[in-house]
């Protein structure tokens, strides 16, 4: 009965292990991106290590930790940065109830299918959901199921502002990864802590012959930036 009891223990220690899984294209695109934190700037890493030191600071101190990433229209840098965030906690297998990323804009637009395209592109499922099953999509505003592993829990992309109900209203780490969104947003009311972190915007690139390859570049640059921030938040 002992052996077991034990070998209960065991699995039920082992399934939640399971269930933070990434796809293995996913896992392979992390792995890549990894071996490239040399790339970044030391001025860039310093600024990166602030929200490490956000992550560090409610891990240590068991309280729940939730970024919330701001650009203007939350609908192409925010969306990489939140899904490279619920990437990087759950490859970095840290407790993913402890642990959100959210993200929002100073005004709602869509989230951009390029930036859909993008993300399908290394191993992130993404699927539009139909009226019939989410009600609150709207035509020009289509929210999307995005799933990272097989047994992981699926989580949502619509565009919406920062202040959102969906999104955390207090006690939050805000991020900021546009100038625009930046300059707008002096204070982010309810941000337990505010960082100004930018990156270039791939719009430019919209329907000429570069446009995948600047997207692709801009989610690789986020996916890189968001790995080092959690990778330092691990070296408690």
């Amino acid at each position: 009965m002992k052996h077991l009891l034990l070998l209960l223990c065991l699995l039920l220690a082992y399934l939640p292990m399971q269930a933070q899984k990434l796809y293995p294209e996913l896992k392979a695109y992390c792995q890549k991106i990894e071996k490239e934190f040399d790339l970044i700037s030391t001025e860039r890493k310093e600024n990166l290590q602030q929200i490490s030191a956000y992550l560090k600071e409610k891990i240590a101190g068991n309280e729940e930790a939730s970024l919330v990433f701001i650009c203007t229209h939350n609908s192409r840098r925010s969306q990489f940065a939140q899904v490279w965030a619920n990437i990087a906690a759950t490859y970095y297998k840290f407790d993913l109830a402890k642990i959100q990323a959210f993200s929002g804009g100073t005004e709602a637009t869509a989230c951009n299918p390029r930036t859909v395209a993008c993300l399908q592109r290394t191993g992130v499922q993404i699927e539009k959901i139909n009226q019939i099953s989410a009600p609150v999509t709207v035509a020009d505003n289509p929210r999307y199921e995005v799933r990272i592993g097989k047994k992981a829990t699926p989580f949502y992309l619509f565009s919406k502002k920062y202040d959102d109900n969906q999104n955390p209203s207090k006690n939050f780490c805000a991020v900021l990864v546009c100038s625009q969104a930046d300059g707008a947003c002096p204070a982010v009311a309810g941000a337990g802590k505010r960082i100004y972190h930018g990156y270039g915007d791939p719009k430019y690139a919209d329907k000429t012959a570069t446009e995948n390859q600047v997207y692709d570049e801009t989610c690789q640059l986020i996916a890189r930036e968001i790995l080092y921030v959690f990778y330092g938040a691990k070296k408690i």
